[in-house]
């Protein structure tokens, strides 16, 4: 079982990056996926989240409106597109999945079953 995260990089405030996050070896559409990111000296913290079927997300308040989170089912893949980058975004991100804890509630927990190893996005002012 393993998560692939790509796409990161460095992108000047108020550019875009889009991160994918394939998952091999089980069934994508029985878990509901998500982004956590940690910054330097911070604790990782929930960023988004998505149902199985993609029909409801959920997103920390400061990237409300700038960041979308979705799924295609057939290419076991979740992407994050993130708009409008701020220096604060820049984070180590973690895509993560779980079977059974709601995409509603992962905003106050961080135990899901499988976590990816990262990838790197450094916004500069």
């Amino acid at each position: 079982v393993q998560l692939q995260a790509s796409g990161g990089g460095l992108v000047q405030a108020g550019g875009s990056l889009r991160l994918s996050c394939a998952l091999s070896g089980r069934t994508f559409s029985n878990y509901v996926m998500g982004w956590f990111r940690q910054a330097p000296g911070k604790e990782r913290a929930f960023v988004a989240s998505i149902s199985w079927t993609g029909g409801s997300t959920y997103y920390t308040d400061s990237v409300k409106g700038r960041f979308t989170i979705s799924r295609d089912n057939a290419k076991n893949t979740v992407y994050l597109q993130m708009n409008d980058l701020k220096p604060e975004d820049t984070a180590v991100y973690y895509c993560t999945c779980d079977t059974q804890k709601s995409a509603s509630t992962w905003y106050r927990r961080n135990d899901m079953d499988i976590w990816g190893k990262g990838t790197l996005v450094t916004v500069s002012s």
